[in-house]
């Protein structure tokens, strides 16, 4: 690797300037030097020295630390920037919230306009957001002024349409509040607006906490607000060490958090925000296949693994970093892009000829130098080349390390840097086995000219983003996020502005979360022999109906649970029983345990890829075959529900009419979510599919025994997920009275599995279990901070009441928008195109 003397340092001033006749025979590389003037007159405008923006103007607290932000590149200083503390994420959060009280009411019409006026100012200022931004955070001047600026422009274009749609086609949904963002150091300024963008056009207001490396674009782009009109409060900039996000977090007065970084800092706020009742979106850390198969065009595939791992240095979340490249080719594409390395140009920021630049600080060079070695001490082997690296600096080159297995640290982790893990496959369905075989899920990209097999591997494999034939591609019309650990929540889209707002009918919910020790929750309690008054509470069979003496004692019957299609005994064999309101004993229910959970759990699983890839028409037939069986025990089930809770028989029955309503309205859904096509910038077409969550854990509700049991398997079973519900507590013999239903209904077996219980000892099992891809929760507002804590273990998505009650009887409250939203996937597919129209 040859080295690189700095534009325009001493060294370079020194060398030789080749003549025009060397320059054209060995067509070398000369530098470009993009001029700092600009970045450099804007930070001597503010004395090099910056505070917190908050409500329209700078503000510079006494006594405050400062932060000496540093280019990475050349390692000069650049700006010193304030360390702020709880006292100055106070005054912004309460500047966010007298903001909201306005700004939330304000027309859209008026948002949009301010956010068009704001996308204007981005476009006459590019060049000086370029320039600052690369180098503040030293990646190249070309990714910053042809990717990033343009990005942020589009993005707020984008959501400038939709503050103008909001009062049209967001009707049923209103503005979260106060967002509190914390955004990564990648893409400092690109990340800020993919949060800021939507909670603006939501009437939110907001509260943004840049990363500790990076924070120069983002108090920049916050004086350009100002310029555009921005009113004061609406968008404030905190700068300090990262335990400022949590503070900003953990506020009371924020309603909803947006993070991007890594997995472990977003569970560390997932745990902190739980049972708060803030909304919470994570976009996290990943380990992107890039799949090459053997009918791809391998030198636009070589292209396409130098975009996907190199780009920005490879610290891009979606990062390709696993290289799995089909067996027959694998040597020859190796060979390939050995040799396209060794043209790859590394060096300072602002030379617009280098292909990467530095990376952002030396604790993250050490990460990456740290994962390398552990390859060569697995014995991985590992090739790094490049045209020119310089000789000083954070800089590291490109890296392929091949040699590996499954288990290799290198395959497993994210390294965040510049280096890709190749390894061979045979098969399609291994390529997919592979590609899966993580703990997370943000991005992948399948390369083949066989648009079937893309399409099916882009269908099978489980990540929120999938690219043919590219990779890295960003627009504002198409949501990007992750499954599993890479986090939940989309930045992006109109999926990106469900983020940012709440239902029309929720009251503000903020518990104070601080309180409740979740050690205790969920603690078994064994159940004794019930002795009733027998004249009062037994059941007898009726003086007359047999030969029989009186008193004669009906024969015991135990509600069994309801696993893999079939009653099932459970582990223990405790029971409890179930009284109505005068204390007569109804029936006896078993007590699950761990163990029936995670049978249960077992069961959806092994029915889960079938029953996903079943035809919506199907799914939407069984669900009507249910509806009708219910309505043939229409008169007997309400019965059931007036005896179990005490209300009449008229409105028992009821219930189970609504019941039969909500099953046929989400039967109706079966073929009617499945996605659109977004309107992004590419040529070619982005598809948003709307794919099953995977097993989901639920908790109902202790009200409406059979509506709310019905209202939420529905909307799950009939978008293709299969389920773990635990019924109502208190109430739970209507719903066990349906396993004949079930059976009777053509259901298959593992989609629907019922246990009976304790819901907290129950959901507890169900939280912690790392293969259930979702909790819903129904309960105390001490049970939700629980599922909320322990589903950050894998960052499971929750969705939760917080102790509050819902109509269930509601169309808006009881079946809308928001259960077809927590019941699905978003995920977009990218389909470039270019035979016909190439040029």
């Amino acid at each position: 690797m040859a080295s690189a003397p700095a534009p325009g340092s001493a060294a370079a001033a020194a060398a030789p300037k080749p003549s025009i006749e060397q320059i054209f025979k060995t067509l070398e590389y000369g530098p470009a030097p993009e001029s700092p003037s600009v970045a450099n007159a804007w930070l001597d405008q503010h004395d090099r020295n910056f505070g917190h923006f908050i409500n329209g103007k700078w503000v510079h607290p006494e006594d405050r630390k400062v932060y000496e932000t540093c280019s990475p590149a050349t390692g000069e200083k650049l700006a010193k920037t304030v360390q702020g503390t709880q006292e100055d994420v106070d005054l912004a959060v309460d500047s966010a919230k007298k903001a909201f009280a306005t700004w939330g009411k304000t027309p859209g019409h008026v948002r949009a306009r301010h956010l068009y006026s704001i996308a204007r100012h981005v476009q006459k200022h590019a060049r000086l957001i370029a320039v600052v931004e690369a180098l503040d955070n030293g990646k190249p001047i070309r990714e910053t002024r042809d990717a990033d600026v343009q990005v942020v422009a589009r993005h707020i274009y984008h959501y400038a349409g939709w503050a103008q749609l909001m009062e049209t086609e967001m009707r049923e949904w209103q503005a979260a509040g106060v967002v509190g963002g914390v955004v990564a150091w990648n893409f400092p300024l690109m990340l800020l607006v993919w949060k800021i963008a939507p909670a603006l056009a939501a009437g939110n207001t907001v509260v943004m906490k840049p990363a500790t490396y990076t924070r120069l674009s983002a108090l920049l782009f916050a004086e350009i607000c100002n310029e555009a009109g921005l009113p004061p409060g609406v968008f404030n900039v905190v700068t300090g060490p990262g335990r400022l996000g949590s503070m900003l977090a953990a506020h009371p007065d924020v309603d909803k958090v947006g993070f991007t970084g890594s997995t472990e800092i977003g569970q560390l706020l997932r745990r902190l925000t739980a049972g708060s009742g803030k909304k919470i979106s994570l976009e996290l850390g990943g380990k992107s296949p890039v799949i090459v198969f053997d009918s791809a065009d391998l030198d636009a595939a070589v292209e396409g693994v130098v975009d996907a791992v190199f780009f920005n240095q490879g610290l891009v979340c979606s990062a390709g970093s696993r290289l799995l490249i089909q067996e027959n080719i694998y040597e020859r594409f190796i060979r390939k892009l050995k040799e396209r390395m060794t043209h790859l140009r590394v060096g300072t920021s602002l030379d617009k000829g280098i292909d990467m630049g530095a990376i952002v600080d030396v604790s993250q060079l050490k990460t990456i130098q740290k994962y390398v070695q552990i390859a060569r001490d697995e014995g991985n082997d590992v090739y790094q080349e490049c045209a020119c690296i310089p000789d000083s600096g954070l800089y590291y080159p490109p890296t392929l390390i091949t040699n590996v297995q499954t288990t290799s640290t290198v395959v497993q982790e994210e390294i965040f840097g510049p280096v890709v893990a190749a390894m061979p496959f045979r098969t399609p369905k291994e390529a997919i086995a592979l590609a899966n075989q993580t703990r997370y899920g943000l991005a992948a990209s399948v390369w083949t000219e066989n648009m079937s097999l893309a399409l099916e591997c882009a269908l099978s494999i489980k990540a929120g983003t999938v690219w043919v034939n590219a990779h890295n591609l960003f627009d504002a019309a198409a949501g990007f996020g992750g499954y599993r650990e890479s986090g939940f929540g989309r930045d992006g889209g109109k999926e990106g502005l469900y983020e940012y707002v709440k239902p029309s009918w929720m009251p503000r919910i903020r518990i104070d979360n601080t309180t409740d020790d979740i050690g205790s929750f969920g603690k078994d309690i064994a159940h004794t022999p019930v002795n009733p008054d027998h004249e009062a509470a037994m059941a007898y069979v009726p003086t007359g109906a047999l030969p029989l003496p009186a008193f004669t004692p009906t024969i015991d019957r135990t509600y069994k649970l309801y696993i893999g299609g079939k009653q099932a005994r459970p582990d223990a064999t405790y029971v409890r029983s179930i009284k109505d309101p005068k204390g007569k004993v109804l029936g006896q229910v078993s007590e699950g345990n761990r163990k029936d959970i995670r049978n249960a759990v077992e069961a959806a699983h092994a029915a889960q890829a079938g029953w996903g890839k079943r035809a919506a028409h199907n799914r939407a037939q069984i669900i009507y075959y249910l509806a009708e069986n219910i309505e043939l025990r229409r008169d007997e089930i309400g019965s059931r529900i007036a005896a179990m809770t005490g209300c009449s028989l008229e409105q028992g029955v009821g219930e189970v009419d609504a019941s039969v309503m909500r099953l046929f309205h989400w039967a109706a859904y079966a073929d009617k979510y499945g996605g659109t096509v977004q309107e992004t910038t590419l040529y070619g077409a982005t598809v948003k599919v709307n794919e099953p969550v995977g097993p989901i854990g639920i908790a109902c509700p202790e009200e409406c025994p059979l509506l709310g049991f019905v209202s939420l398997f529905a909307p799950a079973v009939v978008r293709g997920n299969t389920i773990v519900i635990i019924p109502s507590e208190k109430h739970p013999l209507v719903a066990l009275d349906l396993y004949q239903v079930f059976e009777t209904s053509d259901v298959p077996a593992g989609v629907i599995n019922v246990v009976s219980g304790s819901k907290d000892v129950l959901i507890k099992t169900l939280a912690e279990h790392q293969d259930v891809e979702a909790c819903w929760y129904f309960g105390t507002a001490a049970g939700a901070k629980f599922v909320e804590t322990k589903a950050a273990d894998n960052c499971k998505r929750t969705w939760v009441d917080y102790g509050v009650p819902r109509n269930w009887y509601d169309p808006v409250q009881g079946q809308g928008e928001e259960f077809l939203i927590q019941s699905t996937e978003c995920k977009n597919i990218w389909l470039p195109m270019g035979e016909v129209f190439a040029n």
